[in-house]
């Protein structure tokens, strides 16, 4: 697998935006600004709690289907790759890592054969649009612990999935977890978000490399990031941490995270996180706080490795 040189877009935006010439901007603006050459299109279905099963992808809350696609052929103009990834959030702000049933089915209780139902349909749908714009990947999954001791059904679902699309199938686990998927051998690559904190990355990658080892696959980090506070650096997935903005501390992250991801010849790139479809003014970075890269030192940094690989 070639290297991935990737940068999340897109998340959590709704219907109609996709459309708007913001949003363009913002694309080739990625590219151009982070050397970037694969998109990532991170979308986010909902389901109301994590034990409800049935999960709503055709609300508003969605980009339509006419947008995403509009979208991706904009980026293939721009000579950018495409990955898809269609993952799930709860309406009620709990993490999707939290998505949980009883493992022996329970009368009158929510049962993982129904949300397993629903999400298959949901993936599929996602996997016949990735089918039809040739996208290069479809990750169909991120960060959702809980279910991943379910895999039987993450099995066959990937089957099914297969059935659709027939490029390259990835899931995304989360920080720590990359030794907990039993069930590596049914998707082409192997993904996990790198949130780990800037004095520990030698530790993680030695675990995570110990981990994969006996699956043979190629890995990338799908997420990676760290938002531009202070104290981020040492918890780079807590976005509601408190802190003043601070710039200085993204860069340091990524020059860190990628001076020692380099020297690992199996980790075979970065989906980083993220860039907004709709950015804020590039006169506004300096007091931005979030994970956003545009317009801040960590962005010449990425451009910079990016380039060298």
């Amino acid at each position: 697998m070639e290297y991935i040189k990737g940068f999340t877009y897109g998340w959590m935006s709704g219907r109609g935006d996709f459309l708007k010439k913001e949003a363009k901007e913002s694309l080739r603006l990625m590219k151009e600004r982070t050397g970037s050459e694969y998109v990532i299109f991170a979308l986010a279905a909902l389901q109301q709690t994590p034990h409800s099963t049935s999960i709503d992808y055709n609300g508003s809350h969605m980009v339509g289907d006419g947008e995403l696609v509009g979208m991706i052929e904009y980026a293939r103009s721009l000579g950018l790759k495409i990955i898809l990834k269609p993952t799930v959030n709860c309406a009620d702000g709990t993490w999707r890592a939290h998505i949980n049933f009883f493992d022996l089915d329970v009368p009158c209780e929510p049962k993982w054969r129904d949300w397993f139902a629903s999400y298959t349909e949901y993936q599929l749908h996602y996997a016949d649009i990735a089918q039809k714009t040739r996208c290069e990947m479809l990750i169909v999954g991120c960060e959702m612990v809980q279910t991943e001791r379910r895999a039987d059904e993450w099995r066959a679902f990937i089957a099914r999935v297969r059935n659709v699309y027939t490029g390259l199938i990835s899931y995304n686990t989360d920080k720590y977890q990359e030794s907990n998927v039993s069930w590596w051998d049914a998707v082409d690559v192997i993904s996990s978000s790198g949130y780990y904190p800037i004095h520990d990355w030698e530790n993680q990658l030695d675990r995570i490399e110990a981990a994969l080892e006996r699956f043979d696959k190629p890995f990338f980090f799908a997420e990676a990031g760290c938002p531009s506070r202070v104290g981020s650096a040492l918890v780079p997935n807590d976005w509601g941490l408190s802190g003043e903005a601070s710039a200085d501390e993204q860069r340091r992250y990524y020059e860190a995270m990628f001076k020692h991801a380099n020297r690992r010849p199996w980790v075979r790139g970065f989906g980083l996180w993220d860039w907004a479809a709709l950015l804020y003014g590039e006169e506004k970075a300096t007091s931005d706080d979030g994970y956003g890269v545009y317009g801040k030192p960590a962005e010449a940094v990425i451009k910079s490795f990016y380039q060298s690989i």
